[in-house]
Protein backbone atom coordinates (compact mmCIF):
# COMPACT_ATOMS: atom_id res chain seq x y z
CA UNK A 1 0.00 0.00 0.00
CA UNK A 2 1.33 3.45 -0.92
CA UNK A 3 2.37 5.73 1.94
CA UNK A 4 2.23 8.82 -0.23
CA UNK A 5 0.37 11.70 1.37
CA UNK A 6 -2.84 12.64 -0.37
CA UNK A 7 -3.17 16.11 -1.78
CA UNK A 8 -5.34 18.32 0.40
CA UNK A 9 -7.93 20.69 -1.01
CA UNK A 10 -5.64 23.66 -0.32
CA UNK A 11 -2.76 22.04 -2.17
CA UNK A 12 -5.01 21.27 -5.13
CA UNK A 13 -6.29 24.85 -5.17
CA UNK A 14 -2.70 26.05 -5.37
CA UNK A 15 -1.82 23.54 -8.09
CA UNK A 16 -4.88 24.31 -10.21
CA UNK A 17 -4.33 28.03 -9.73
CA UNK A 18 -0.75 27.66 -10.93
CA UNK A 19 -1.92 25.55 -13.86
CA UNK A 20 -4.17 28.41 -14.94
CA UNK A 21 -1.49 31.07 -14.54
CA UNK A 22 1.79 29.48 -15.66
CA UNK A 23 2.49 29.03 -19.39
CA UNK A 24 2.23 25.41 -20.49
CA UNK A 25 5.90 25.09 -21.40
CA UNK A 26 7.00 26.02 -17.88
CA UNK A 27 5.46 23.08 -15.99
CA UNK A 28 8.84 21.79 -14.83
CA UNK A 29 10.59 21.38 -11.51
CA UNK A 30 13.20 24.01 -12.33
CA UNK A 31 10.64 26.81 -12.66
CA UNK A 32 11.28 29.25 -9.75
CA UNK A 33 7.53 29.69 -9.21
CA UNK A 34 7.05 25.95 -8.88
CA UNK A 35 10.03 25.69 -6.53
CA UNK A 36 8.65 28.50 -4.35
CA UNK A 37 5.13 27.14 -4.08
CA UNK A 38 6.29 23.56 -3.62
CA UNK A 39 8.21 24.65 -0.53
CA UNK A 40 5.24 26.64 0.78
CA UNK A 41 2.88 23.66 0.58
CA UNK A 42 5.40 21.06 1.74
CA UNK A 43 5.80 19.27 -1.59
CA UNK A 44 8.85 18.71 -3.76
CA UNK A 45 9.18 20.72 -6.99
CA UNK A 46 9.01 17.44 -8.90
CA UNK A 47 5.74 16.49 -7.22
CA UNK A 48 4.14 19.86 -7.94
CA UNK A 49 5.39 19.83 -11.55
CA UNK A 50 3.97 16.33 -11.95
CA UNK A 51 0.62 17.51 -10.58
CA UNK A 52 0.48 20.31 -13.17
CA UNK A 53 1.19 17.77 -15.91
CA UNK A 54 -1.58 15.56 -14.57
CA UNK A 55 -3.98 18.50 -14.69
CA UNK A 56 -2.96 19.07 -18.31
CA UNK A 57 -4.27 15.56 -19.06
CA UNK A 58 -7.74 16.88 -18.27
CA UNK A 59 -7.51 19.90 -20.59
CA UNK A 60 -9.16 19.22 -23.99
CA UNK A 61 -6.97 21.87 -25.65
CA UNK A 62 -3.82 20.05 -24.55
CA UNK A 63 -4.96 16.55 -25.45
CA UNK A 64 -6.47 17.60 -28.81
CA UNK A 65 -3.04 18.66 -30.05
CA UNK A 66 -1.48 15.31 -29.18
CA UNK A 67 0.41 16.70 -26.21
CA UNK A 68 -0.52 14.87 -23.06
CA UNK A 69 0.23 15.22 -19.42
CA UNK A 70 0.91 12.27 -17.18
CA UNK A 71 -1.66 9.52 -16.81
CA UNK A 72 -1.85 9.32 -13.01
CA UNK A 73 -4.86 11.60 -12.66
CA UNK A 74 -6.65 11.15 -9.34
CA UNK A 75 -10.34 11.29 -8.58
CA UNK A 76 -9.71 14.51 -6.65
CA UNK A 77 -8.02 16.01 -9.72
CA UNK A 78 -11.02 15.20 -11.89
CA UNK A 79 -13.46 16.54 -9.33
CA UNK A 80 -11.62 19.85 -8.98
CA UNK A 81 -11.32 20.18 -12.77
CA UNK A 82 -15.09 19.79 -13.03
CA UNK A 83 -15.65 22.17 -10.11
CA UNK A 84 -13.49 24.75 -11.86
CA UNK A 85 -15.33 24.35 -15.17
CA UNK A 86 -18.74 24.57 -13.49
CA UNK A 87 -18.11 27.78 -11.58
CA UNK A 88 -15.08 29.82 -12.59
CA UNK A 89 -15.86 32.65 -10.18
CA UNK A 90 -15.99 30.46 -7.09
CA UNK A 91 -12.85 28.63 -8.13
CA UNK A 92 -10.91 31.79 -8.97
CA UNK A 93 -11.75 33.48 -5.67
CA UNK A 94 -11.02 30.42 -3.54
CA UNK A 95 -7.82 29.58 -5.39
CA UNK A 96 -6.50 33.13 -5.21
CA UNK A 97 -7.49 33.35 -1.54
CA UNK A 98 -5.54 30.18 -0.77
CA UNK A 99 -2.49 31.28 -2.76
CA UNK A 100 -2.48 34.71 -1.13
CA UNK A 101 -2.88 33.16 2.31
CA UNK A 102 0.18 30.95 2.00
CA UNK A 103 2.19 33.80 0.50
CA UNK A 104 1.34 35.88 3.58
CA UNK A 105 2.12 32.98 5.88
CA UNK A 106 -1.46 33.15 7.15
CA UNK A 107 -2.39 30.89 10.05
CA UNK A 108 -5.62 30.15 8.19
CA UNK A 109 -3.65 27.87 5.90
CA UNK A 110 -2.96 24.58 7.64
CA UNK A 111 -1.80 21.57 5.69
CA UNK A 112 -3.91 18.52 6.19
CA UNK A 113 -7.07 20.46 6.98
CA UNK A 114 -9.90 21.39 4.68
CA UNK A 115 -9.90 24.92 3.33
CA UNK A 116 -11.03 27.56 5.80
CA UNK A 117 -12.31 29.62 2.89
CA UNK A 118 -16.06 29.41 2.41
CA UNK A 119 -17.51 31.13 -0.62
CA UNK A 120 -20.33 33.46 0.31
CA UNK A 121 -22.65 35.75 -1.56
CA UNK A 122 -21.61 39.23 -0.49
CA UNK A 123 -24.18 41.06 -2.62
CA UNK A 124 -24.72 44.53 -1.24
CA UNK A 125 -21.44 44.71 0.63
CA UNK A 126 -19.61 47.06 -1.68
CA UNK A 127 -16.13 46.75 -0.24
CA UNK A 128 -16.04 42.97 -0.33
CA UNK A 129 -17.67 42.84 -3.75
CA UNK A 130 -15.02 45.24 -5.03
CA UNK A 131 -12.26 43.07 -3.56
CA UNK A 132 -13.73 39.95 -5.15
CA UNK A 133 -13.94 41.73 -8.50
CA UNK A 134 -10.32 42.83 -8.30
CA UNK A 135 -9.15 39.33 -7.38
CA UNK A 136 -11.23 37.82 -10.17
CA UNK A 137 -9.93 40.25 -12.77
CA UNK A 138 -6.35 39.53 -11.73
CA UNK A 139 -6.97 35.78 -12.05
CA UNK A 140 -8.56 36.22 -15.48
CA UNK A 141 -5.72 38.39 -16.78
CA UNK A 142 -2.98 36.02 -15.63
CA UNK A 143 -4.83 32.94 -16.90
CA UNK A 144 -5.54 34.37 -20.35
CA UNK A 145 -2.16 35.99 -20.94
CA UNK A 146 -0.23 32.93 -19.75
CA UNK A 147 -2.23 30.74 -22.14
CA UNK A 148 -1.04 32.93 -25.02
CA UNK A 149 2.53 33.13 -23.67
CA UNK A 150 2.08 36.84 -23.04
CA UNK A 151 1.78 37.64 -26.74
CA UNK A 152 -1.02 39.37 -28.64
CA UNK A 153 -2.77 36.61 -30.58
CA UNK A 154 -3.19 38.87 -33.64
CA UNK A 155 0.08 40.79 -33.89
CA UNK A 156 2.50 38.80 -31.75
CA UNK A 157 3.28 41.86 -29.60
CA UNK A 158 5.07 40.53 -26.52
CA UNK A 159 5.16 43.53 -24.17
CA UNK A 160 2.93 42.60 -21.17
CA UNK A 161 2.27 46.24 -20.25
CA UNK A 162 0.66 46.72 -23.65
CA UNK A 163 -1.50 43.58 -23.49
CA UNK A 164 -5.10 43.15 -22.38
CA UNK A 165 -6.92 39.97 -21.38
CA UNK A 166 -9.90 40.83 -23.54
CA UNK A 167 -13.33 39.35 -22.86
CA UNK A 168 -14.97 37.80 -25.92
CA UNK A 169 -18.45 38.02 -24.42
CA UNK A 170 -18.41 41.28 -22.44
CA UNK A 171 -18.23 41.20 -18.64
CA UNK A 172 -21.74 42.65 -18.31
CA UNK A 173 -23.36 40.16 -20.72
CA UNK A 174 -22.42 36.79 -19.19
CA UNK A 175 -21.71 36.84 -15.43
CA UNK A 176 -21.24 33.05 -15.33
CA UNK A 177 -18.26 33.24 -17.70
CA UNK A 178 -16.64 36.47 -16.59
CA UNK A 179 -13.61 34.62 -15.24
CA UNK A 180 -13.60 31.72 -17.70
CA UNK A 181 -10.25 31.88 -19.57
CA UNK A 182 -11.96 30.36 -22.62
CA UNK A 183 -13.88 33.65 -22.78
CA UNK A 184 -10.65 35.55 -23.29
CA UNK A 185 -8.12 36.61 -25.91
CA UNK A 186 -4.69 38.15 -25.40
CA UNK A 187 -4.75 41.38 -27.41
CA UNK A 188 -2.74 44.55 -27.66
CA UNK A 189 -4.39 47.64 -26.22
CA UNK A 190 -5.29 48.81 -29.74
CA UNK A 191 -6.73 45.49 -30.87
CA UNK A 192 -8.61 45.04 -27.60
CA UNK A 193 -10.36 48.34 -28.21
CA UNK A 194 -11.11 47.45 -31.84
CA UNK A 195 -12.48 44.07 -30.74
CA UNK A 196 -14.57 45.66 -27.99
CA UNK A 197 -16.06 48.12 -30.50
CA UNK A 198 -16.83 45.35 -32.98
CA UNK A 199 -14.44 46.64 -35.63
CA UNK A 200 -12.80 43.21 -35.74
CA UNK A 201 -13.88 39.71 -34.78
CA UNK A 202 -12.65 36.12 -35.02
CA UNK A 203 -14.06 33.64 -37.55
CA UNK A 204 -14.85 29.97 -36.93
CA UNK A 205 -11.53 29.05 -38.51
CA UNK A 206 -9.70 31.32 -36.04
CA UNK A 207 -8.87 33.99 -38.60
CA UNK A 208 -9.34 37.72 -38.13
CA UNK A 209 -12.25 39.49 -39.81
CA UNK A 210 -12.23 43.26 -40.18
CA UNK A 211 -15.59 44.97 -40.57
CA UNK A 212 -16.20 45.99 -44.19
CA UNK A 213 -17.40 49.32 -42.87
CA UNK A 214 -13.82 50.04 -41.84
CA UNK A 215 -12.35 49.29 -45.26
CA UNK A 216 -13.34 52.80 -46.35
CA UNK A 217 -10.80 54.24 -43.92
CA UNK A 218 -7.75 55.45 -45.87
CA UNK A 219 -5.52 56.19 -42.89
CA UNK A 220 -2.15 54.50 -43.41
CA UNK A 221 -1.77 53.49 -39.77
CA UNK A 222 -5.23 51.92 -39.73
CA UNK A 223 -4.40 49.87 -42.80
CA UNK A 224 -1.13 48.66 -41.28
CA UNK A 225 -2.42 48.06 -37.76
CA UNK A 226 -5.86 46.59 -38.47
CA UNK A 227 -7.03 46.15 -42.04
CA UNK A 228 -3.98 44.17 -43.16
CA UNK A 229 -4.82 41.47 -40.59
CA UNK A 230 -8.12 40.64 -42.29
CA UNK A 231 -8.10 36.90 -43.03
CA UNK A 232 -4.93 36.26 -41.05
CA UNK A 233 -4.93 33.40 -38.50
CA UNK A 234 -4.58 34.21 -34.83
CA UNK A 235 -1.96 32.52 -32.68
CA UNK A 236 -3.85 29.88 -30.72
CA UNK A 237 -3.20 29.43 -26.99
CA UNK A 238 -1.52 26.41 -25.44
CA UNK A 239 -4.52 25.93 -23.14
CA UNK A 240 -8.00 27.37 -22.73
CA UNK A 241 -8.74 27.75 -26.45
CA UNK A 242 -11.47 30.38 -27.02
CA UNK A 243 -14.86 28.68 -26.95
CA UNK A 244 -16.73 28.65 -30.25
CA UNK A 245 -19.97 29.75 -28.56
CA UNK A 246 -18.34 32.88 -27.17
CA UNK A 247 -16.81 33.73 -30.54
CA UNK A 248 -20.17 33.20 -32.24
CA UNK A 249 -21.79 35.59 -29.75
CA UNK A 250 -19.21 38.26 -30.56
CA UNK A 251 -19.71 37.87 -34.30
CA UNK A 252 -23.49 38.03 -34.00
CA UNK A 253 -23.99 40.63 -31.27
CA UNK A 254 -20.95 42.92 -31.30
CA UNK A 255 -19.24 42.79 -34.71
CA UNK A 256 -20.27 45.84 -36.73
CA UNK A 257 -19.82 44.07 -40.04
CA UNK A 258 -23.25 42.51 -39.50
CA UNK A 259 -25.03 45.86 -39.29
Amino acid sequence: MSNRRRWTRQELLVAFGLYCQIPFGKFHSGNPEIIKFAELIGRTPSALAMKLSNIASLDPKITSTGRKGLSSVSKADREMWQEMQNNWENFAIESEDTINSILRGSESYALGNESTFAYQDYTGQDRIVTTKTRIGQSFFRKSVLSAYKYRCCITGLAIPKLLIASHIVPWRDDPANRLNPMNGLALSILHDKAFDLGMITINDDMTVRVSQKEFRVRNKFFVTALRNYDGMPIELPDKFQPHEDFLAYHREKIFTGNR
